[in-house]
């Protein structure tokens, strides 16, 4: 595992600017869904941290779960394919669906899970998102509810990092100098 120097670090967003951002989302979020229960579907392993303290800043009726997008190398030469795991088979008939991811890059996995949700039969899906990278987007996706637009190449903190390196435990966004 590869540690972060702190020195090495340039702070991006800070941890009081990420929670009054998530206070202000979670009252708009709450207005838009008054009245009716919200599946929180956080996508791991970049969502947990931001879905933690979203849920919380929600008035109303949420029930959480997680999900896990993997991709599995396919023949040399096929597009990779991708499998979704759920925490469990929860049945989405009907439900208000709150998806919740930490960063929007390209945007082809959240457009193909919104895809397979309504397929289920969610009343309603929406995409909630801390980060937005617009300028790596693939596909015509546009979140419903947005934190922060970035450019940087590559952020850690706030649950946002690789398997290869510490740094998932900060409570700010940085990116390396």
């Amino acid at each position: 595992m590869t540690a972060l120097p702190n020195s090495a670090l340039r702070p991006v967003i800070s941890a009081d600017q990420i929670q009054k951002r998530i206070r202000e989302l979670g009252r708009q979020i709450s207005d838009d869904y008054r009245g009716e229960t919200v599946v929180a579907l956080g996508i791991l392993e970049n969502g947990f941290m931001f879905m933690s303290d979203l849920v919380r800043a929600l008035d109303g009726p949420v029930i959480c779960t997680f999900i896990k997008p993997k991709y599995k190398q396919t023949q040399q030469g096929e597009a990779p394919l991708l499998e979704i795991f759920f925490s469990h088979e929860l049945n989405m008939l009907g439900k208000h669906v709150l998806l919740v991811e930490g960063l929007v890059h390209s945007g082809v996995t959240t457009e193909f899970l919104m895809s397979d949700l309504r397929a289920r039969g969610a009343a309603s899906v929406k995409l909630v998102t801390l980060l937005d990278r617009q300028s790596a987007r693939r596909v015509p996706l546009q979140p419903d509810y947005f934190g922060f637009l970035v450019d940087d190449a590559f952020l850690f903190g706030y649950g946002l990092g690789s398997p290869e390196q510490t740094g998932r435990n900060l409570p700010y966004l940085a990116a390396t100098s």
